[in-house]
């Protein structure tokens, strides 16, 4: 599976088209700010770009592209994960409104629009009918777009979560296929560790440091392997359903065969794990292969890596993809350049724009938003086995909760989840329970 480095002459064209066709369309129609070209006003042409650390890459290559297609200068702000929310929140409410445009977790959305942080997107997308929201993967669309039926984002950052395996070590320890089931999976895990700890080698990576991104984010993967759900179709909270108790204590069960310690595994520890041989398995975004076959981002399992959908559990069959932890870009409530915003943004979101982010080098980070970005050529020839397991999202997924409170909602399941982990949070069915109390307050009944 030795990496093909392709000529892309062909795909810096479509992205430069697709950069000067935005800003001419935006000059034919106007936008938020009065009309014309957004980038031809004489003003300041800039825009200041709230992200988070993991799309830093990301962020410099669009800075890079943008600038050489329309003159704009992108000013990116990195932020950790977990702080971009209230970031761009504090920015707007305390009025020092310097944020433009902004990449949050799809889940804070609700809180976001809720606190008058983000603008409502709904008739400019209606009337922008070449953003193709119809090619946006449709389990992706809406969870990362809608609040109460009101558009306030386009998707980013696909982010579904899969899992890798070592080949290696799988063929070392008597396996000839990955596992299927979540069963499998700990019967594997178990026996690497116990084969191959005195080596510093673990079953699995495990991440279970206490953020939802993070900690929820292992047990959302197990939520939709054993078929359960966040919410009901009537959008009441399902949070302690016999399925939810099954994923939580499949998350207890891998923890005494996981790398230690999980409780403070994080992506940079388990990901460090993955890229050093260390680990059989690690449940990430599909880009994890991108730099697992590049040597000069310090992976050490270029070609002794496999990828499958997430495991299946209990009385489920059918494989689910987990939408754990996507972004999506929004435009600051008080921005002064809405025009130009919309402008970036509509590009940023494009279907060019996202298959050259899949494959570009260094690797940026950025899994697919878009059934045509999903089947790209170039994509599908350099990384088939990621594009197979992408094309789960096709077939439904698990989303987050993204209405008002969703945000809190997320941390509440982290805390029991961390607490049961520890050992002292009872058990996997009164932690749960604790939760489902706490989401009918937060979330309704």
């Amino acid at each position: 599976m030795t990496r093909h480095i392709l000529r892309r002459g062909r795909r810096a064209a479509a992205i430069a088209g697709a950069a000067v066709v935005a800003v001419s369309l935006a000059a034919c129609s106007g936008g938020g700010d009065g009309g014309g070209d957004p980038t031809a006003d004489g003003g300041d042409q800039s825009l200041t770009v709230l992200m988070i650390s993991s799309h830093e890459g990301a962020s410099t290559w669009l800075a890079d592209e943008y600038k050489k297609k329309t003159g704009v200068t992108i000013n990116p702000v990195i932020v950790p994960y977990d702080e971009i929310g209230s970031k761009l929140a504090l920015d707007q409410q305390s009025g020092a409104d310097t944020i433009d445009v902004a990449a949050p977790w799809y889940v804070s959305l609700g809180d976001l629009a809720s606190d008058g942080a983000i603008q409502d997107l709904t008739d400019w997308v209606a009337d922008t009918p070449d953003i193709d929201t119809d090619d946006f993967i449709p389990s992706i669309w809406e969870p990362y777009s809608q609040v109460d039926g009101k558009t306030y984002g386009l998707p980013f950052d696909g982010d579904t979560h899969v899992l890798f395996y070592n080949k290696d070590l799988l063929a070392e320890n008597g396996f000839d296929a990955p596992p299927a089931t979540w069963d499998e999976y700990l019967q594997q895990a178990k026996t690497i560790t116990e084969n191959e700890k005195d080596k510093g080698i673990y079953g699995a990576a495990i991440f279970g440091q206490k953020s939802p991104l993070i900690l929820g984010a292992s047990f959302a993967n197990r939520l939709a392997g054993f078929g359960g759900e966040f919410l009901d179709a009537d959008g009441a909270p399902v949070i302690n359903s016999p399925e939810a108790v099954a994923a939580a204590q499949s998350l207890v069960d891998i923890n005494d065969y996981a790398l230690p310690t999980p409780a403070e595994t994080d992506f940079g520890a388990g990901n460090s794990a993955w890229f050093a041989g260390k680990v059989a398995f690690i449940e990430n975004w599909t880009d994890l292969g991108v730099r697992s076959q590049d040597p000069e981002s310090g992976s050490e399992v270029v070609d002794t890596w496999g990828v499958v959908t997430l495991p299946v559990g209990g009385d489920n069959t059918k494989t689910r993809a987990s939408l754990v932890a996507g972004f999506s870009w929004v435009i600051a409530a008080h921005t002064k350049k809405t025009e130009l915003a919309q402008d970036f943004i509509k590009w940023a979101a494009s279907s060019e724009v996202n298959a050259a982010l899949l494959t570009a080098l260094p690797p940026t980070g950025i899994d697919p938003n878009r059934k045509s970005s999903l089947e790209d050529a170039t994509y599908g020839e350099e990384f088939p086995e990621i594009q197979e397991v992408n094309r789960a999202t096709l077939d439904g997924a698990l989303a987050w909760p993204t209405g008002k409170n969703a945000t809190e909602a997320a941390q509440v399941l982290t805390d029991e989840l961390a607490k049961l982990l520890a050992g002292d949070g009872g058990t996997a069915q009164e932690a749960l329970d604790r939760v489902q109390a706490t989401w009918e307050e937060l979330l309704g009944s």
